[in-house]
């Protein structure tokens, strides 16, 4: 299977398209973050760490320290694809973090973004 090519995209290139998505419909750099750092375990400063370094998508997420483990109810389609069926374990993190970073931006309750309850 040929690797893609998101892998070797640096987290600082994508977070602020993340950041500029959820803006343009009233919610926060802050709520962005805190979806993030739901998923892969991070604390502010781990991230901004990610951020400062430059750490491409593959690094970011081998690095995380805990990937929350309510991610797999992470359900629905991202960019044509159904989060739940993609194979690759990689792949599949990337298209959480894009979901959760969707449903913020959708206005979804920050409580049902992160699968709480």
């Amino acid at each position: 299977m040929a690797r893609h090519r998101i892998f070797d995209t640096a987290f600082a290139d994508i977070h602020p398209h993340y950041l500029a998505k959820a803006e343009r419909k009233g919610r926060s750099s802050a709520e962005v973050d805190e979806v993030i750092c739901w998923l892969t375990g991070y604390d502010a400063a781990g991230l901004a760490d990610q951020l400062e370094r430059r750490t491409n998508l593959e690094e970011f997420f081998a690095q995380a320290p805990r990937m929350n483990p309510n991610a797999t109810l992470i359900t629905g389609s991202i960019c044509g694809y159904r989060v739940q069926d993609i194979e690759d374990p990689l792949l599949q993190q990337i298209r959480w973090m894009d979901k959760l970073v969707d449903e913020l931006a959708r206005g979804k309750q920050m409580n049902k973004i992160l699968r709480a309850g």
